[in-house]
């Protein structure tokens, strides 16, 4: 077997183990698949719940920036936030994945959100941190998840990682779909055979990104200025919030990192799943293919050389639902409704 060296970000081989899943109920099926490829590291992480509640699936992608921890800190905590909403005992699930969106932040600062950081970084920090329980003890019931601003210590003061991670989320309930994106990943559906986007990449080359990054400050990279709202900082976790009524003609629906849409448009990978998803025998055997497909040979080129991580989710049929599907898009506040237009393959 080759040795696999460490050169900056790249390794010399890349690492082609994958992680795999499927799972499925009445409703739904889903098959995921995740790698490490050409990156020093791994700093994908996802979630995958059919029953978030007895009603409703939660899928999410989360990239890291600059590390793995709070990508894997969503992963954990995120869909258990929008279950903790009134908004969501409300059944109002636009509100509360943007509440829970904002709440990560929150939870991430502070003498527990330090802790818990540790708990999932690395084993530098694993070893930190079991070094400071050695000598240290919380204040508090741990069972009180919710009272991490309370909890005292010589990390009180922490204001949060500087990394950071993208967060994509499909909630479906019924026929309706919730979709909240903070970030480049990017959830598309298949609706006739056609590829729609769901959410919008958030980019510096986008004109609206582009304007609120100049505003804040103009340089990427933290969240520390003071004077304005946590959703116009230079780096935000303000998701787009994307409801979508299901119909007939839905096929599946997919979320990945940016791994992925770096080497195929939305429209080429619902061509590609078109072609492979009646043949393979499993959802992610079908995202192991997509992984395979978008791999580099090299790291020359730079695309294909990401992290990637997919999540597949087929609807199952017959459904009864609307021939017709509304998409609405809503962000902070403001309730558009819109077509989410075909992105065609190149």
């Amino acid at each position: 077997m080759p040795q696999i060296v460490k050169m900056g970000i790249y390794l010399s081989t890349p690492k082609t183990e994958k992680l795999s899943e499927n799972g499925e109920n009445d409703r739904l099926s889903f098959g995921l698949s995740s790698m490490q490829g050409w990156r020093a590291s791994m700093e994908d992480a996802h979630s995958a719940l059919l029953d978030l509640d007895s009603e409703t699936a939660f899928f999410g992608v989360f990239d890291g920036h600059g590390g793995r921890v709070v990508a894997k800190f969503c992963a954990k905590y995120l869909h258990n936030q929008v279950l903790k909403t009134e908004a969501y005992s409300a059944g109002d699930l636009g509100t509360a994945v943007h509440k829970a969106f904002f709440r990560m932040d929150e939870m991430m600062r502070g003498q527990r959100g330090w802790r818990e950081l540790c708990a999932l970084g690395d084993k530098m920090n694993k070893f930190g941190g079991m070094i400071e329980g050695l000598i240290w003890s919380p204040r508090g019931n741990n069972n009180q998840q919710d009272d991490w601003a309370l909890e005292e210590g010589p990390h009180s003061d922490f204001a949060g990682p500087t990394c950071g991670s993208t967060a994509c989320v499909a909630l479906i309930r019924d026929n309706q779909l919730v979709v909240g994106n903070a970030g480049d990943s990017r959830c598309v559906i298949s609706r006739g055979g056609q590829a729609y986007n769901l959410s919008r990449d958030h980019k510096p080359e986008l004109a609206a990104e582009r304007e609120r990054i100049l505003k804040a400050g103009g340089d990427v990279e933290f969240k520390q200025n003071k004077y304005l709202p946590p959703e116009k900082q230079i780096v935000t976790a303000n998701p787009d919030i994307n409801i979508v009524e299901l119909c007939d003609d839905d096929d599946f629906l997919v979320v990945a990192c940016d791994g992925i849409w770096d080497c195929m448009s939305s429209q080429q990978l619902v061509d590609f799943i078109h072609e492979h998803i009646n043949t393979e025998k499993s959802l992610s055997a079908v995202c192991e293919r997509v992984l395979d497909r978008c791999l580099a040979p090299s790291t020359i080129g730079g695309d294909g050389c990401d992290n990637m991580t997919m999540i597949l989710v087929q609807f199952q049929k017959p459904v009864n639902r609307n021939k017709k599907a509304e998409v609405t898009e809503r962000s902070t506040g403001s309730t558009n409704e819109t077509e989410i237009p075909v992105e065609n393959g190149s």
